[in-house]
């Protein structure tokens, strides 16, 4: 193909035709995936790119290089390639076009904020006077282009299952390093993970108890939670080195992506997505039907009466237990961490997923209740404390040992046998519960830093 011919931009629906010839095209690039080894000693990526012609579904350009640097970078979804020489071809009844190292070229622009007509990164490119007009069009068009996906094409957060792979459109709350070279991104999208089944072993020492979160010490600042929503879970998505380069520039606090194919997975009873060589990232603006819809279903949840409680626990939670104060609304955990005032009262919905210490007969000390549960709702999880005059109402008194753990089973979802016996106290499923909680400090000189909460005005009820 000569100089001349690379002017001759087909436009993609009819490039899709012209299977097995070499083609020059001019797109968006709407999806990305990461790089990846091949069987042999290249490395590969494909992203998917749209045009006026063709804006649904697109078409894959997959990249095979000698080195992986050489693979295209995209800085942005919707940022503007253009292709010189790639070859159609088709597989399992799609198209797709194959950018080959030892002739095809291409050229990276910024999208429809892009003010020049240079090219940020390129292959085996040479620009040309007349690049400027094609993207300047490309740029146009844009400005009113939002993607249409259709229906069924991703699921919420509470519609993970362990182990599977799933299409999740969420907000990116943020985004930050929490061990040397391994990275983490915080999403939501306004709804509730499905609670998990606990499989620990209950009797560990305080220190290897079920960990309050899947970053590292110390915690997520009380300033920044502030920012996050109340309500709905907060996935944790884990971004090892290998995919760090490729992905973190583009993942843009208060943005909505779409993540295609994330792995779900439970870490210490905890939910987390994680990105393998399968994963893609859609582009998604503010304006996309699905983003408006879960901003939307937000809302209606907020401006409802028991908008706060979990999702899992309707109709209504196990009545186990029961609670002094009825008049109370009930509150996230998320609530509660980022209430305005260190000192406060809460009630909430939650399940207990750890008891420390574990045997009913540790549970007092000379006469006196001092226990520390591990307490869960969708959008958080913290310590919680029986202490004294608190546990002698949560139990109903001083009962026998025999009692007690009847009762600490039946909190914590321990199998109960004929007998009514705990079976496999290693493997459980809480029940939703309520409580009333209180936070306080212990260090005037360190309010927040020294905030602890406390069970209080909950009772076991009768039978439990």
């Amino acid at each position: 193909m000569g100089e001349r011919d690379d002017y001759k931009f087909l436009k993609i629906k009819d490039a899709i035709s012209a299977i097995n010839q070499k083609v020059n095209l001019i797109g968006v690039v709407i999806e990305l995936g990461f790089p990846k080894t091949t069987r042999g000693t290249d490395f590969f990526c494909s992203v998917k790119i749209v045009d006026e012609s063709y804006p649904k579904p697109g078409i894959p350009v997959n990249f095979f290089m000698a080195h992986m640097e050489n693979l295209p970078t995209v800085g942005s979804p919707g940022d503007i390639i253009q292709l010189s020489r790639v070859v159609m071809k088709t597989h399992n009844d799609g198209v797709y076009a194959l950018f080959n190292k030892k002739f095809s070229s291409f050229a990276l622009y910024e999208g429809k904020n892009g003010e020049d007509f240079l090219p940020y990164q390129c292959s085996l490119f040479r620009p040309r006077d007349h690049d400027s007009k094609f993207i300047a069009g490309m740029r146009k068009w844009l400005v009113d282009f939002h993607v249409d996906e259709g229906v069924n094409t991703f699921s919420f957060l509470r519609e993970m299952r362990e182990g599977q792979h799933a299409n999740l459109v969420c907000k990116i709350l943020h985004v930050c390093e929490i061990a040397k070279n391994e990275w983490m991104a915080l999403v939501w999208d306004g709804t509730d993970s499905p609670p998990i089944s606990i499989n620990t072993n209950p009797e560990h020492k305080m220190d290897e108890q079920l960990p309050l979160q899947l970053e590292p010490s110390p915690p997520l600042s009380r300033d920044l939670l502030r920012t996050f929503p109340t309500v709905g879970t907060i996935l944790r998505v884990i971004i090892d080195k290998v995919n760090q380069k490729h992905v973190l520039h583009l993942l843009n606090t208060g943005e909505w992506v779409k993540f295609i194919s994330i792995l779900c997975e439970v870490h210490a009873g905890l939910w987390c997505g994680v990105l393998t060589p399968f994963t893609k990232l859609r582009y998604l603006s503010n304006e996309d039907h699905f983003v408006l819809a879960c901003q939307r279903s937000y809302n209606e949840r907020l401006s409802l009466k028991l908008g706060r409680i979990p999702y899992w626990c309707f109709p209504w939670c196990s009545q186990i237990t029961e609670v002094d104060y009825d008049h109370m609304p009930f509150v996230t955990l998320m609530d509660v961490l980022t209430y305005s005032e260190a000192t406060a009262r809460f009630k909430c919905i939650i399940r207990v997923v750890a008891a420390f210490p574990w045997r009913a007969e540790d549970f007092s000390h000379h006469g006196t209740y001092r226990i520390r549960l591990t307490i869960e709702d969708p959008t958080a999880r913290i310590h919680a404390f029986i202490y004294a005059e608190d546990g002698e109402k949560f139990f109903d008194g001083n009962p026998s040992i025999d009692v007690l753990t009847r009762k600490r089973d039946k909190l914590l979802g321990v199998a109960a046998n004929n007998d009514g016996k705990g079976t496999n106290p290693a493997s459980r499923n809480p029940p939703w519960v309520q409580c009333c909680l209180k936070s306080y400090y212990l260090d005037k000189n360190d309010i927040w830093g020294s905030r602890q909460y406390r069970i209080f005005g909950t009772k076991l009820a009768e039978g439990a």
